[in-house]
């Protein structure tokens, strides 16, 4: 008689009712859609609508041969490159030994629970992963709920109420901004008060700052600059460089928290071994920068400065309440002031709603539940990406961008939010 057996029971109970990443799965259902000849807008997945920088390019290009491993924590000359660019921008002292490279940032995260005994601290709205992550790994999580009234930042009395039991529980805060999913960043003022809070807790803090080269006013600071000691810097080249299919990710530590790196790359070593050669090669220039690489990002904030805003415009005309962004290409719009002409259609939930706004109006997006929000809000994620990048970085470069620049070069954008605002106006 052969045995069998269920796999289901087989399965990690944390793993078992796990559903795929929130934005990758709404991509797919928006692709499926339109290969079946439905129009849709896609604004789910926070795709960064830029081309890979031409100097980028040609590096890659000319390595593209590499084909050997490299150190498991990453090309030396890419992670001099990530210091120097560290150091320059943050003014926070660092050395190629405190850079961790790896094949994406979000793999670098995961990692990072592996090896952090403690608990994990998330202020919401929050990106997709970074609590299924931890469920995945079975660290003890906390959601660190915040508000729109003060445009979703932390406050430094939140973090001390989480902290206030357990004393001596180590803690990893995961702070993101400019944010996803609602754009929004803090200013030096807050990361002060911030940083004091957490090193008098000793908290670690992981400071997601892959979208801080899209700050509209080019001025993201780091909190790295007033908690040096305990700030680990995550960035990348998925969103500022347009590169999310390369696959690369960085993590810069305080020299204290060497243990750490140490421990994370002897992990790597037993897991993803190395991230690819000729990528980590092309990279070296991304983080160099230069008069081109400065000229893409001032055309790319520009755009994106002016589609946001424009958007959130028109959404608070529509009857929604947004909170103003500051950089990256995300809104977190709230339909709780459009709620009873909502219900009178039958939508009682986030979830309802975006599945509403997609078979209706062709615009895929995601629920605020998705991001940690509770269940009987009324937020909606929407990635402001569908339109051509490489068009609409050379028309910045050659003029105004205004709404006549909407128009005609982010068309499907614009489409998308008259789309929505049409929708919610019924």
């Amino acid at each position: 008689m052969t045995a069998t057996f269920d796999v289901v029971s087989a399965l990690d109970e944390r793993i078992a009712d796990l559903s795929p990443s929130a934005t990758l799965a709404i991509q797919e259902q928006a692709n499926a859609l339109i290969a079946e000849g439905r129009q849709v807008f896609k604004l789910g997945l926070g795709q960064s609508p830029f081309p890979v920088p031409l100097p980028v390019i040609e590096a890659l290009r000319a390595h593209a041969a590499e084909k050997d491993y490299l150190p498991v924590r990453g090309l030396r000359e890419l992670r001099a490159a990530v210091c120097r660019y560290h150091r320059m921008r943050d003014a926070v002292p660092r050395s190629p030994d405190d850079v961790l490279i790896g094949p994406g940032s979000k793999e670098l995260m995961f990692q990072l629970q592996i090896c952090f005994q403690g608990e994990i601290l998330i202020p919401t709205p929050a990106w997709v992963s970074y609590a299924p992550q931890a469920r995945i790994v079975g660290r003890r999580m906390r959601y660190l709920h915040t508000s729109a009234d003060e445009s979703f930042r932390l406050r430094p009395e939140t973090l001390i109420e989480a902290c206030a039991g357990e004393p001596g529980l180590p803690r990893l805060l995961v702070l993101n901004y400019p944010s996803n999913p609602m754009a929004g960043s803090y200013s030096s003022k807050h990361l002060v008060e911030l940083a004091e809070v957490c090193r008098e807790h000793g908290i670690i803090v992981l400071s997601d700052e892959i979208y801080g080269e899209l700050q509209f006013d080019g001025q993201h600071v780091s909190l790295s600059r007033y908690y040096e000691e305990g700030t680990i810097v995550s960035s990348g080249l998925s969103k500022w460089c347009g590169a999310g299919g390369w696959r690369l990710g960085t993590f810069t530590f305080p020299r204290r928290l060497r243990p750490l790196l140490d421990a994370m790359a002897a992990v790597g070593s037993e897991t993803y071994s190395s991230t690819s050669a000729p990528i980590q090669y092309a990279a070296v220039r991304a983080f160099r920068g230069g008069p081109a690489i400065e000229h893409y990002l001032t055309c790319a904030r520009r755009v994106l400065s002016y589609l946001m805003r424009w958007a959130a415009a028109e959404m608070r005309k529509a009857g929604m309440s947004v909170v103003e962004p500051a950089g990256g290409f995300y809104l977190f719009p709230d339909f709780a002031p459009l709620r009873d002409k909502l219900v009178a259609r039958g939508i009682l939930t986030d979830e309802q709603l975006c599945k509403e706004m997609l078979d209706k109006a062709g615009v895929a997006a995601l629920p605020g539940t998705s991001f940690g929000m509770p269940s009987d809000t009324m937020f909606v994620r929407f990635a402001l990406v569908d339109f051509d990048g490489s068009r609409a970085l050379e028309a910045a470069a050659r003029g105004d961008v205004d709404d006549a620049f909407l128009r005609q070069h982010l068309r499907p954008t614009y489409e998308a939010i008259r789309a929505v605002c049409d929708f919610a106006g019924r």
